[in-house]
């Protein structure tokens, strides 16, 4: 019983804030299955399925705001999805620990690159809406979906800057993207990859699911009533303490 409490409690908690800044459940969640005994190919299937509870539980809240653009939601869908599958196929051939810290290096650079940015998602500006941005917008997005199916947490955040740095998206509704179509589909796909290849600890998957829907509503309904300003914060903070969490081991 203290398992599913300490699950549920830590669950909710990583959640709701990864829901509300655009990514980073895994800083929390993955390191407590691998404290709990599971293998880390286990633990990280069993946050990949959870994950997705987060998008459903984001879906709900944006959803009621028709804040997506489903034209550019297919170009996310259709250039991560493909990078997903094959980099959850490749995880085994990765060396994880190299792999980590070079990722953390790389997620703590982007707090430091939107702090140093103090307009950076602010307000909607319309960038590279062309063929050739949207091209090579959509190679970023299937590189970082590689890292998203090898890699453990960190990856929605690429999303997220990406969508505000090249597209022009304020951070809400990068968030908004980020939160339901990474959360929903490309971790969907991971997980659904990630299983075939090995175990996931069904009995703790409900408790996981539960509380990843509450967090997930819960930080988009904070996204949605609370500023760009104070979400880009939380974007940094919890960018630089995930990049020195995968860094430090």
């Amino acid at each position: 019983m203290s398992d599913y409490i300490i699950l549920f409690t830590v669950s909710l908690i990583a959640n709701t804030f990864s829901a509300f800044a655009g990514g980073g459940a895994g800083l929390l969640q993955l390191p407590v299955l691998i404290f709990l005994g599971l293998p880390f190919s286990v633990a990280l299937a069993t946050h990949k399925l959870a994950s997705v509870a987060l998008g459903v539980g984001a879906s709900l809240r944006h959803f009621r705001e028709k804040t997506l653009d489903w034209r550019f939601s297919a170009l996310i869908l259709l250039s991560g999805i493909p990078g997903v599958v094959l980099g959850a196929n490749l995880i085994l051939q990765v060396p994880d620990r190299l792999a980590e810290i070079l990722l953390g290096v790389l997620t703590a650079g982007l707090g430091i690159y939107s702090w140093l940015k103090p307009g950076l998602g602010l307000q909607t500006r319309q960038l590279h809406r062309n063929r050739q941005g949207y091209l090579l917008g959509g190679l970023v997005l299937f590189a970082i979906g590689v890292l998203n199916g090898s890699l453990t947490s960190g990856t929605g955040l690429f999303v997220t800057l990406w969508l505000a740095g090249w597209f022009g998206l304020e951070y809400k509704r990068a968030v908004a993207y980020t939160l339901v179509l990474v959360g929903l589909f490309w971790n969907g796909s991971g997980a659904l990859t990630l299983g075939l290849q090995g175990a996931i600890k069904w009995e703790w998957v409900p408790v996981l699911l539960l509380a990843s829907v509450l967090g997930g509503y819960l930080g988009a309904h904070l996204s949605i009533i609370k500023g760009n300003r104070l979400i880009k914060r939380a974007y940094e903070v919890i960018t630089l303490l995930t990049g020195l969490k995968l860094m430090l081991g």
